[in-house]
């Protein structure tokens, strides 16, 4: 696999798309007068300080910036995925990174001016206790200090379900990861949710601190399955992602770069293919980007994909 940079000529060769001017603010001109696309710069909505989002969003813009030839690409740090799904529609960003329940929303249907170009890894549930914590499942949540993770993250989303479900009444504090890790130490919250990639980093840093446990949710999997069927299955933690953490039984969801529905075809085509076939060579040494696999990468679920992306498929007969 390459780690070449891609020439954008040689991209819109291939393609013989047009290409068209998006309805927002974002520097998206079309086509340079000697054929090549004219994009100066390319906005990638990540997440929060201590957070999977943060890291890995930061690596696939560090490698789109080195593979897009006269664009540069920036990661934007942000509250995660509801905040990204804003950033998007907005105009602020012209790609994000969200969990596939946050993508589709409250209705269960995905906005109609986002669609996704891959699926990227996927995301465990984590219920992060001190060691000598009472609690041992989400029923000793009840009246309990609990962090829902940061304001219009995935795991706000997913924490509230989650709670609506299991009907037990907390007491809920929104805290980034780094945030929730450092309260955690401090005893000022008794649990903290985490949607995440595995491992994180703000809950293997409190782990070196400290003892921790993750409390189980198998139940709770199920229950959000039944629930909401589509975005979760059940899932194990695995006994290596943490010092001194056993396996722990949990949920995931599938984690989806999205894209405004507006950007330039030859633009999804060529970030598709950079993050697809380059990345997890780029950067093997990172958990989430070893996930990357273009066998996986088209299932983003109800999300449709955006014609560029689908045009990348085709061509790998995908």
């Amino acid at each position: 696999m390459s780690t070449q940079r891609v020439p954008r000529r040689t991209v819109l060769a291939g393609l013989g798309a047009a290409l068209f001017a998006p309805t927002s603010a974002l520097a998206l001109t079309g086509c340079a007068a000697d054929g090549e696309l004219d994009l100066p710069e390319l906005l990638l909505a990540t997440g929060p300080e201590g957070a999977v989002y943060r890291r890995i969003g930061g690596l696939l813009a560090e490698i789109l910036d080195r593979q897009l030839d006269g664009t540069t690409v920036t990661a934007l740090p942000s509250r995660a995925s509801t905040d990204n799904i804003r950033m998007l529609r907005s105009g602020q960003a012209h790609l994000g990174l969200a969990n596939l329940d946050a993508a589709l929303g409250l209705d269960g249907e995905p906005p109609a001016d986002v669609v996704a170009l891959c699926r990227i890894f996927d995301s465990h549930l984590h219920l992060v206790v001190l060691a000598e914590s009472p609690i041992r499942s989400v029923a000793d949540l009840n009246g309990r200090r609990v962090s829902y993770g940061a304001p219009d993250s995935g795991t706000d989303f997913t924490a509230r379900r989650l709670i609506e479900l299991a009907e037990v009444d907390v007491e809920p504090a929104w805290l980034s990861q780094a945030e929730s890790a450092t309260a955690l130490d401090a005893e000022e919250i008794d649990a903290a949710f985490s949607l995440t990639g595995v491992p994180t980093p703000a809950i293997s840093e409190l782990a070196e601190r400290r003892p921790i446990r993750l409390v189980p949710m198998p139940h709770q999997a199920a229950a959000l399955a039944d629930a909401y069927p589509g975005p979760y299955f059940p899932a194990t933690i695995p006994a290596t992602a943490y010092r001194g953490v056993p396996a722990c039984p949990t949920l995931a969801i599938p984690n989806l770069l999205l894209a405004r529905a507006d950007i330039p075809e030859a633009v999804a085509h060529v970030v598709t293919a950079t993050i697809l076939t380059d990345v997890p060579t780029a950067a093997s040494d990172v958990p989430e980007a070893t996930q990357i696999n273009v066998r996986t990468a088209i299932a983003t679920g109800p999300v449709p994909l955006h014609p560029g992306a689908v045009t990348w498929y085709r061509e790998e007969k995908l």
